[in-house]
């Protein structure tokens, strides 16, 4: 089960909510070794966002971003050409920083990805005394 605090106020790419999917290898356990992958996945809804209210809250193609719930939208789009990354309901987490950087500027873009990293190294610097006795052990 994941719980987290519902944002009623998301940023949007052309009116849809999006998640990321990026990739983290942790090459060293002790020091700790991280390197982030410079793409990822981002993953949008098929229903334009609006705040939640009692008549749309129960609509996972407007609030839930899951590739599981998505690709059953009549709605959905599949990327058919790998060298569009700004295509359907899947686009490129290259895609989703330029565009960053052509509506709010270069600066919020590497503002977003210094954010970014910073909440992975804090994350894995919590998880790395628990993943380095597994490591131990195993």
């Amino acid at each position: 089960m994941v719980v987290q605090r519902y944002m009623a106020k998301p940023f949007l790419i052309d009116g849809l909510k999006f998640d990321l999917r990026l990739y983290v290898l942790i090459n060293g356990i002790n020091p700790l070794r991280v390197y982030l992958y410079n793409d990822g996945l981002a993953r949008f809804a098929t229903v334009p966002y609006q705040v939640p209210n009692a008549k749309n809250l129960d609509n996972m193609f407007m609030h839930l971003t899951n590739y599981a719930i998505q690709k059953e939208s009549s709605d959905y789009i599949q990327n058919e050409h790998e060298d569009e990354d700004n295509v359907g309901h899947k686009r490129s987490f290259a895609f989703v920083l330029s565009h960053i950087a052509e509506y709010h500027g270069p600066e919020v873009r590497d503002e977003v990805v210094d954010k970014i990293k910073d909440v992975i190294i804090k994350t894995l610097c919590m998880a790395q005394p628990h993943v380095y006795h597994l490591f131990r052990t195993s």
